[in-house]
């Protein structure tokens, strides 16, 4: 079964949006209905809306190819990442990797409303996230919200080029903002460079605080206010986005992918690969070609 006969999205009668697409011959029923702005190609923007969510609403992309932001304007629903569903309420926001199971869908009977930016990457360019992005937090989304507002306003008036190539760039400014912030600890920044030139290293706990020059409960709580992740877990995000890389550039064994970036085992890394990407590295590898 190929990967788009596994996607799902319910949307629900009562469910209400408006989208952006660059691609005009973009025949996904969702989105033909949407305007068109081809300038958000020059970010490698696939698309980007303001929706406004109800129950049943739920969506599901098992191999999404591009970096995906969503910020959530009123009430609630909840993402999966990192194998496991985190709720993103009003004033935070979220950001998915590329080329991962990718899913969200509302949890109550009450409306949530999100603004989104979906980006189309290939796995040879290094995507908006990076080691320093943080995969949920506080964010203002309303000047995010005003400016796919004012894209989605130009794009339907036939606006002029000057006019959307504003509202794009600014789109796409709010998220590098979010994706790359400047890091009030520098520390912290320092430290993930360290790791991530010897992701082979069983780091401890300790060991990782040691090298930021903190100790072990500082570098946990500023993880989770920066990142939104555990020390432990943004190791492991990091070694699996490794591992990501690996699979799709080399030939290497699972084995040996596992050994190279810190796994004691190929078991455990290919169960913990399937629990945070969505599917084994044997089975990564062969949707790549």
């Amino acid at each position: 079964m190929s990967p788009s006969d596994q996607d799902r999205q319910i949307l629900g009668k009562k469910t209400d949006y408006l989208t952006v697409r660059a691609d005009p011959l973009d025949s996904r029923e969702w989105l033909s209905q949407g305007r068109v702005c081809q300038l958000l190609d020059l970010h490698h923007i696939s698309h980007v809306g303001i929706m406004r969510a109800q129950p049943p609403f739920e969506v599901l992309r098992t191999n999404q190819n591009g970096t995906f932001m969503l910020a959530c304007l009123e009430g609630e629903g909840v993402v999966l990442t990192d194998g496991r569903w985190r709720t993103i309420k009003s004033g935070q926001a979220c950001l998915l990797p590329p080329f991962v199971l990718n899913s969200l869908k509302c949890t109550n009977r009450q409306p949530w409303t999100f603004a989104w930016v979906r980006y189309r990457e290939s796995r040879s360019t290094t995507p908006i996230v990076s080691s320093a992005s943080p995969v949920s937090g506080a964010f203002d989304g309303h000047a995010f919200k005003a400016a796919i507002e004012g894209l989605h306003a130009e794009a339907g008036n036939g606006g002029g080029a000057t006019a959307l190539h504003h509202w794009t760039e600014l789109i796409h400014h709010y998220v590098l903002r979010f994706a790359r912030p400047h890091v009030p600890d520098e520390r912290l920044w320092r430290m993930w460079q360290v790791v991530e030139a010897d992701l082979k290293r069983p780091w401890s706990l300790n060991e990782l605080a040691a090298v930021a020059c903190m100790s072990d409960e500082h570098l946990r709580r500023l993880c989770r206010k920066e990142i939104g992740r555990s020390p432990r877990q943004q190791l492991t995000f990091l070694r699996l986005q490794r591992a990501m890389h690996l699979l799709s550039t080399t030939d290497d064994k699972v084995e040996v992918i596992a050994r190279e970036i810190g796994f004691e085992s190929a078991f455990t890394f290919s169960n913990t690969f399937k629990q945070w990407i969505g599917w084994r590295p044997s089975e990564h590898r062969k949707r790549i070609h």
